[in-house]
């Protein structure tokens, strides 16, 4: 027992006496968060002896269902793990006053960390970096959808009504200022309750289409903490949206013949002196730069049933969409995966574009460090940046299939090197799972087309 997390604990409910319960949080292999609730009374006690929750939290697909493929439910015996507050997560929520809310990590009963949890295998592959002396410094974007909670089953979800117009909205304009208007009561609670939670939420943006917006984060110099910050982000948008009697939805692709929801990370270097590693003399940047970027290149393909992890993230890989379709990278260019923001001096930083609102940021940033770590030690070159159109190329290197992607995942040379074989297993054998239960099914478009003709 730490008594300084105690006295933690101990203070919040000095400072906080309306508060007469906990949400107690573990994001899981999709960063749904799985918990409890608990009263106030109760709080200190997980603060000395930690919680119990199963090991099968890590075995659940999108839908809550435990898939068995992955060994963690009966076969296990569905066991208990003790699970412990993470320091200074302990916050208020601001959209229920008489409620707090905590997040937990699964501890081994040794006291080491359980080999399936996300957040672990991210704070394992940052520790590969600080040996070098080196820190991350991350951001993360996130584009979602306000759609109307009133939907029928197997039907796209339809538009929100413009609090302006009384109409449902059916035209989107990039950086639109009315649509900032429009919803601006909800991006308020938004930025009130990610101030209150401590949450470094900055620019929120309208996208292309009706009813998608953007909102970012500001750069951390914790890799760990900035996935923190994102899957945290998501909750408050989503209940925000809930107290405005609409719904967010952060899947990838709702609609078909409009842009999808993406998550862009950015990160930077940090040496021990805590320069950017990434600044050159001008504005290409430095060679490590350039070593970073083919290492997150020569893990695209690995990590592709990361950056999409479910069937209707494939969808989104459409050429002109705004959505990357290759392994291309270049500079100040918004068509590539990789790209290098305008910038000469310590902003110098690599935004990588590939991966899809439903994305687990704690699988993702570990994998774009991995590739980060992995291209600085071999200092492999990558080949000329793309100056104009990417979608043009025509390069087959990166999956764009749900089978696909996890046959590459499973042939992996890179990853399970800094994820960790047992955990590399897990992840695949969770989406074999979903992958067969969501196949099992018909859909509608399948009885069109088949029915009566063949």
């Amino acid at each position: 027992m730490n008594t300084k997390f105690v006295e933690e604990a101990e203070s919040f409910l000095e400072q906080h006496p309306d508060i007469r319960e906990f949400d107690l949080l573990l994001p899981d292999m999709n960063a749904v968060f799985r918990g409890k609730r608990i009263q106030r009374e109760k709080l200190i006690s997980i603060y000395k002896k930690g919680f119990y929750f199963p090991a099968s939290v890590f075995a659940m697909d999108v839908t809550g269902e435990t898939m068995e493929e992955t060994g963690l439910g009966f076969k296990s015996g569905d066991q208990d793990i003790p699970c412990y507050p993470i320091p200074e997560t302990l916050k208020v929520v601001p959209w229920r006053k008489e409620r707090g809310q905590l997040l937990l990590r699964m501890l081994e009963p040794d006291g080491s960390p359980f080999f399936g949890n996300p957040r672990e295998v991210l704070h394992s592959v940052c520790k590969k970096l600080s040996e070098f002396g080196w820190k991350a410094m991350v951001a993360v974007e996130i584009e979602f959808y306000l759609v109307d909670p009133k939907r029928r089953p197997g039907q796209p979800p339809l538009p929100v009504f413009s609090r302006l117009t009384g109409q449902r909205e059916t035209e989107g304009q990039l950086y639109s200022l009315s649509s900032l208007d429009a919803h601006e009561l909800f991006l308020k609670d938004i930025s009130e309750a990610a101030i209150i939670q401590n949450i470094p939420a900055d620019t929120a943006l309208a996208e292309l289409a009706p009813g998608q917006f953007e909102v970012n984060l500001h750069h951390v110099p914790d890799a760990v903490l900035a996935c923190d910050h994102a899957v945290l982000l998501k909750r408050i948008i989503r209940s925000a949206a809930q107290n405005h009697q609409v719904e967010a939805t952060f899947m990838p692709k709702p609609y078909p013949d409009q842009p999808g929801n993406g998550m862009h990370v950015h990160l930077s270097l940090l040496d021990k002196e805590g320069q950017n590693v990434f600044q050159g003399s001008d504005d290409s940047g430095s060679p490590e730069l350039r070593h970073a970027v083919e290492g997150i290149r020569s893990v695209m393909a690995e990590s592709m049933l990361i950056c999409a992890p479910h069937a209707n993230s494939y969808h989104r890989f459409q050429s002109g969409s705004y959505a990357p379709v290759n392994m291309s990278w270049g500079y100040n260019n918004r068509t590539v995966s990789i790209r290098i923001p305008a910038n000469n001096g310590p902003d110098m930083r690599i935004e990588h574009r590939l991966a899809g609102a439903d994305a687990n940021p704690y699988l993702l940033v570990s994998a774009l460090l991995a590739g980060l770590h992995y291209g600085l030690i071999t200092k492999t070159e990558p080949p000329a940046p793309v100056g104009g159109n990417a979608y043009l190329q025509t390069d087959t290197e990166l999956p764009l299939t749900w089978e696909q992607a996890r046959n590459h995942f499973d042939h992996a040379k890179i990853l399970p090197e800094y994820f960790g074989k047992e955990f590399c297993l897990l992840f695949s054998n969770l989406k074999l799972g979903e992958q067969i239960r969501f196949m099992s099914t018909i859909a509608p478009l399948e009885y069109d087309w088949y029915l009566k003709t063949v």
